[in-house]
This record gives C-alpha cells, sequence and structure tokens, in this order.
C-alpha cells in the first residue's frame, strides 16, 4: 500500500518516523510530510499554537500538496490525533483514496461527503477528552452515511497519544494492540 502518514499538533516527532518505519517493514511505502516546517513541540498548547498561527486552511493546503504527487497511486490516508483529522478530509475528498487509518483522531464531516466503501479504521483511547463517547457516535453515523465501512477500536486506560513512546500518554499494550490491527488492515486492503 501506499501511505500517507500525517503527524499530530506536536509535530514530525521521533515516534511518526519509527510508525512510517514500521509500517515500511510490513512492506508499505510511506510519506511523512511535515507540516509544521521543520518544528516540534513538548506540549499541546505550544502545537496548538503554532497550528492557530499557521492556520486551518494552510494546513490543509500543505497536506493536498504533499498528497498529490502520489494521489492517483490510491493512496492509505493515515495520522495521528491533528492528522488524523487532515488524513479523513484528504481521503473523504479522494475518490482513489484505497483506506483511511485514523489514529486517536476524527473530523468533522461535509454533508455532501461521499466514501462509496471507503475502508476506515480507527484506533482511539476510552475515555478520550479529544474523542467523547457522544462525539464518536455521531461521527460513526455520519460516516455510515458517507457509505465508508468503518471499524472501531477503543483502549481502555490508556491516554490520547498513546502510540507515542516519548509521551506521558503512552501505553505499550495498547500501542502493540493497535499496531497488530492496523497491520492486518492495511494488509487485507
Amino acid at each position: 500500500m501506499n501511505i500517507m502518514l500525517f503527524h499530530s499538533t506536536y509535530g514530525p516527532r521521533p515516534a511518526v518516523r519509527a510508525a512510517a518505519d514500521r509500517l515500511r517493514a510490513a512492506g508499505h511505502e510511506v510519506w511523512t510530510p511535515d507540516l509544521f516546517g521543520g518544528r516540534v513541540f513538548e506540549t499541546v498548547e505550544e502545537g496548538r499554537i503554532a497550528q492557530e498561527e499557521i492556520g486551518k486552511d494552510e494546513l490543509l493546503k500543505r497536506a493536498i500538496l504533499a498528497a498529490a504527487p502520489y494521489s492517483e497511486r490510491g493512496l492509505v490516508y493515515a495520522g495521528f490525533s491533528l492528522g488524523a483529522s487532515i488524513a479523513q478530509t484528504l481521503a473523504l475528498g479522494d475518490d482513489k483514496a484505497r483506506g483511511l487509518l485514523l489514529l486517536h483522531g476524527t473530523s468533522d464531516i461535509a454533508e455532501n461527503a461521499s466514501a462509496d466503501e471507503l475502508p476506515v479504521q480507527l484506533h482511539v483511547a476510552e475515555p478520550d477528552a479529544f474523542e467523547t463517547d457522544d462525539w464518536l457516535s455521531a461521527w460513526y453515523l455520519q460516516m455510515q452515511r458517507t457509505g465508508a465501512d468503518v471499524e472501531i477500536y477503543r483502549y481502555p486506560g490508556a491516554g490520547h497519544l498513546y502510540t507515542d513512546p516519548d509521551l506521558p500518554d503512552y501505553d505499550a499494550e495498547a500501542a502493540e494492540a493497535t499496531w497488530k490491527v492496523a497491520l492486518g488492515f492495511l494488509d487485507a486492503l
């Protein structure tokens, strides 16, 4: 598979490169665009300030420009938290998208969005302050209306970005379970 993997609000941290290496070792081609111009942050607050400085439209533009050279190949869009939100937006706008792998995040869905059986897999902590139960229920119903084929995996007790070993949220057991399921998802595409 050809995978476009977007970083979280922390920026292109070592965990993003490690995830890309794990995907490459499983036989996938992976791109990890840097939407923050090389900046990496130690806190969510710092990352959010950078997001606001850059602006939502500019972040989306950078993501589209990063994906455009590869979209004809049929990409799987993937991302961590903020990156998952961006991946979802791009996948729902790309009729050649092969799949959508969301780690720790989702996004609003346009009313006219159509996904025509797009395979979607979401992995989130339970509970997750950024992905509440009410939000996820509404998101799931909206994704179903787009025609997407959605699977959701919840990890009790894990923190929001539980796959990043350098963050306090890290949960080794949940992270390994996530990667096992995610790699199976990608292999099945």
